[in-house]
């Protein structure tokens, strides 16, 4: 059986920053993600590539709802953080080899 943590990661390489064509856990935005199993709740520190990204608050209110969404959650925090950047050197190596990184 599939843990809430391995839904959530799930639905997060679901997330795409619009003007990447890289979801956003391959892209090393996802800082953390913490679950509680027994309370069923989720939480979510994450980044953007940029503070100024004009689809913030879009790629915010997707994780929070398709979080959500998840069978069995009863609640969600996304927290937004800037500390440390984000740099080409978090995402994946599936992500780099996608956009010609490596």
């Amino acid at each position: 059986m599939e843990s809430l943590k391995d839904k959530a990661e799930e639905v997060l390489r679901t997330v795409y920053d619009p003007e990447i064509p890289v979801n956003i856990w391959d892209l090393g935005l996802v800082y953390e993600l913490q679950v509680d199993e027994t309370e069923k709740k989720v939480k979510i520190i994450m980044t953007l590539t940029a503070p100024a990204c004009p689809v913030a608050g879009d790629i915010i209110a997707e994780v929070q709802q398709k979080t959500e969404a998840i069978e069995g959650v009863k609640d969600v925090h996304v927290h937004l953080t800037f500390d440390p950047p984000w740099n080409k050197e978090m995402m994946t190596e599936e992500a780099k080899l996608e956009l010609g990184f490596l």
